[in-house]
């Protein structure tokens, strides 16, 4: 048995974002009327809806059916040249699948978003935020960063100068701001900068921040060492004015014992009573008995039973660590009205899945790969103040997010070991699993969050080294 098909045309072209419509034709070369059902198959698949989905044709007829291809603008609908095909299966001859294909070109498009962590950073002598780079386009992102602000107040230290971020990616610029004049006395000022992103042949990037200045001297010292200054001169002068007479008293006295000679007086004081000693053989007198806590007179009471240590990740990575060797990763959820989780390890699921129930906290804890770095991002507040950068050596447990009341869901969080690779997977509320993705050998990777407009809060993860 045999089907004829045709695709109009062959090779097509779409801005990420927008549609395409291509027609397949296709005609029935048996003697017997039959039902054709069509399915989208490849990378693509995911983005082609065939309309319709059934067709039937009798003999020596032709029919046609309309494929829409709309990939989305993410950084999935990888630019260039993206081969296609469809499934088509007879109802009568099941067994003789025709599969038609076609090649589908996705434009490039370049889409870049940046995130001053914290913005506002203090200090007297430095100050240093961080500059998050998120590739939400389709091609790799080579770009070039620099400091400016008005007056030129502040010099900029900024490592990578350059950056190359492939789609989907994220990278962290860590930037050292110095003023170029110390405040020895008074209040703070604060220093509007500038951060911006520089890429051949488009627009530049930019993000705002503050350096708040602080006084090397608190202005208040100055108040009171002034104060201090007119007080002494003020005390010079009344003491210089004043010139209290000095006499000596030496004549006088010798005079008074010559003269009169006064005798002792006689002491009425009555004479010490003798001790009287203890008769022999008395006993002393024992010293009173002390109470023991909880009352009762026989033995002591019962000891306590000493609490069970908490089993935290660096616990569970410690115990693997010793059974194999590698690179290990193990750890934990902290679940709202929940609590800590036992431990997992090496890709096990932690948390909770279309529960509703948010994690609040992540602890980690890594071995053989020297450490691990990361940083969390809330739901309400975002990403904190660089305080919150945090880490831990192998063996050793690292924190993040917060298991406070008062502290909402974690969003996402930023992950790096020292050496080797890292891959996170995110389940996010109402967005599923997100990656994995896995970092380069000693890079950050900006993973585990919904879209920051979303506001979105984690509830599992995974982890692999």
């Amino acid at each position: 048995m045999s089907l004829w098909t045709s695709l109009e045309p062959a090779s097509a072209t779409v801005n990420p974002g927008s549609s395409t419509t291509v027609r397949l034709r296709l005609r029935n070369t048996t003697d017997v009327v039959d039902e054709y059902r069509f399915e989208a198959i490849g990378d693509v698949a995911p983005w082609v809806t065939v309309e319709p989905p059934v067709l039937r044709l009798y003999p020596g007829t032709t029919g046609s059916v309309d494929l829409t291809l709309a990939p989305p603008r993410t950084p999935d609908a990888a630019a260039g040249p993206n081969p296609y095909a469809v499934r088509i299966t007879p109802s009568e001859y099941p067994e003789a699948v025709t599969i038609p294909e076609g090649n589908l070109t996705i434009t490039p498009f370049t889409e870049v978003r940046t995130e001053l962590v914290p913005p506002v950073v203090k200090g007297r002598f430095r100050g240093r935020p961080r500059l998050a780079v998120d590739n939400l386009g389709n091609v790799k992102v080579t770009a070039s960063l620099s400091g400016s602000d008005a007056g030129d107040r502040l010099s900029y230290d900024i490592q990578p100068g350059h950056v190359q971020i492939e789609p989907g990616r994220a990278a962290f610029v860590k930037a050292t701001l110095k003023p170029r004049q110390i405040i020895w006395f008074g209040s703070k000022a604060e220093q509007p900068y500038t951060l911006a992103l520089r890429r051949s042949g488009a627009e530049n990037v930019e993000v705002g921040g503050t350096y708040v200045q602080r006084g090397f001297l608190p202005g208040w010292l100055a108040t009171a060492l002034g104060l201090f200054l007119a007080l002494a001169v003020s005390f010079a002068v009344i003491w210089l004015g004043y010139r209290p007479q000095v006499r000596s008293m030496a004549t006088e006295k010798a005079a008074e014992e010559i003269v009169s000679v006064i005798p002792q007086p006689v002491s009425s004081a009555p004479a010490p009573k003798p001790s009287v000693p203890e008769p022999a053989g008395k006993p002393p007198k024992a010293p009173a008995a002390t109470k023991a806590p909880g009352g009762g007179g026989g033995g002591g009471g019962a000891s306590e039973k000493p609490k069970a240590p908490e089993r935290t990740a660096a616990v569970a990575v410690n115990e693997i660590a010793e059974r194999s060797e590698g690179r290990h990763i193990c750890y934990r959820a902290y679940v709202a009205d929940k609590g800590w989780q036992e431990p997992v390890c090496d890709g096990a699921e932690a948390g909770t899945v279309g529960k509703g129930l948010p994690v609040k906290a992540l602890n980690i804890a890594v071995s053989g790969t020297q450490g691990v770095r990361g940083n969390s991002a809330y739901v309400t507040g975002g990403w904190r103040t660089g305080d919150d950068w945090t880490g831990a050596d192998d063996g050793k447990d690292m924190y993040l997010g917060s298991t406070k009341e008062a502290d909402s869901p974690l969003e996402g969080f930023t992950i790096q070991v020292i050496e080797g690779v890292v891959c996170p997977t995110a389940n996010v509320a109402s967005q599923g699993w997100l990656g994995p993705f896995c970092t380069k050998p000693g890079e950050w990777i900006y993973s585990g969050s919904s879209p920051v407009e979303l506001k979105l809060q984690l509830e599992a993860v995974k982890f692999t080294v």
